[in-house]
């Protein structure tokens, strides 16, 4: 992998991601930018313990522009965009409309393609490999800004789900919080070292669904995709490498080898669930990993989650008063009838 660092007009960083070392990338950000202006504050809810982010600017972001005014395709004569090349493999910059900005995180967007009308499922394993390293390489780079403590890679995909770009892409961003999310993985990971000492609840949920098997989606020699056993989305699958590591750092050069051809998989699994006459699945896609400082960051458990707002055919799930008002989640869909409809439409 080939890494290329440049600065965009208004001084953002742009990082480029090539499979081959002969790529010169020297094209020049010509746009007249003004710098970023953001007004994004971190507000702390005295009741739940939350952490909110106040992020005004983000209202005045590009929504659903014409594809060819996508700010996400290369530049081009007459059309200049984000990406001053005219052509790229993979490419990460700085968000100019971010949630966290200085001391307070940092967001970034993933290009996973220059193709406008093509979605990470199509990528090639190669292509898929690359964005793989390229997740790696942004996790160890957004480890030593000061202040940041969790950093998340992950993909938004579909209007139903809020993106406002078509383009393939997704985000990470670098949190100067531990998430209310991974918060609740840390202490039911204490609880459990409590009650069962020398055990780890990492190991043991991969473990008992390999064990059990009714919710095992595809397994390779590395990775495992499982429906879990509570399942709060209708169709919901959790990514565990074999071997527990922390983050994407700790993966072997035998799990990232194998991690394009396992979640391409899944992915053109997610997108037939429903039948080849509807249209592409919405999901979020992200990678969980441990907060840099924690004091229990080894015994946390890498993995990816993957899941869909689409319960069934031209129906979504809806996060009414059960789920919005109290967090309490309602599930419409058995994970053991998730996991077979995701092994019925597996690849021929």
């Amino acid at each position: 992998m080939k890494k290329t660092t440049t600065r965009l007009a208004d001084g953002r960083e742009l990082i480029y991601y090539d499979s081959a070392d002969a790529v010169v990338r020297d094209a020049v950000d010509r746009r007249p930018l003004e710098p970023v202006a953001t007004d994004s504050e971190l507000r702390e809810d005295p009741l739940l313990g939350d952490t909110v982010a106040i992020a005004s600017h983000r209202q005045g972001r590009t929504y659903h522009p014409p594809a060819d005014e996508c700010p996400l395709c290369p530049s081009r004569e007459g059309r200049l965009s984000e990406i001053p090349d005219t052509d790229y493999e993979v490419v990460v910059f700085e968000n100019r409309f971010p949630s966290l900005t200085g001391d307070r995180g940092r967001c970034e967007v993933v290009c996973f393609t220059s193709d406008h009308d093509a979605s990470f499922a199509q990528l090639t394993p190669a292509r898929a490999r690359l964005v793989l390293d390229a997740w790696t390489d942004r996790t160890r780079e957004l480890s030593q800004l000061p202040g940041v403590q969790q950093v998340y890679p992950f993909e938004n995909r579909g209007q139903e789900i809020g993106v406002t770009l078509g383009h393939p892409h997704g985000q990470i961003y670098a949190y100067p919080f531990v998430t209310p999310r991974t918060s609740l993985m840390l202490r039911s990971l204490g609880q459990y070292a409590e009650r069962n000492p020398g055990r780890n609840l990492f190991d043991d949920v991969l473990a008992d669904e390999r064990a059990d098997g009714r919710r095992i989606v595809l397994s390779g020699e590395h990775w495992t995709a499982f429906v879990p056993y509570s399942a709060h989305w209708p169709y919901e699958v959790h990514l565990y490498p074999h071997r527990r590591v922390p983050d994407l750092l700790g993966l072997d050069e035998e799990a990232r080898a194998e991690f394009p051809e396992i979640y391409l998989e899944l992915l053109r699994r997610f997108d037939r669930i429903f039948g080849d006459d509807q249209p592409p699945t919405p999901y979020i896609s992200g990678w969980h990993q441990a907060p840099f400082d924690d004091p229990h960051r080894r015994d946390f458990g890498l993995h990816l989650e993957l899941f869909t707002i689409r319960r069934t055919s031209g129906k979504l799930k809806f996060l009414a008063g059960s789920e919005s008002g109290m967090g309490a989640f309602i599930n419409d869909v058995p994970p053991e009838a998730a996991a077979l409809r995701l092994r019925e439409v597996a690849s021929a």
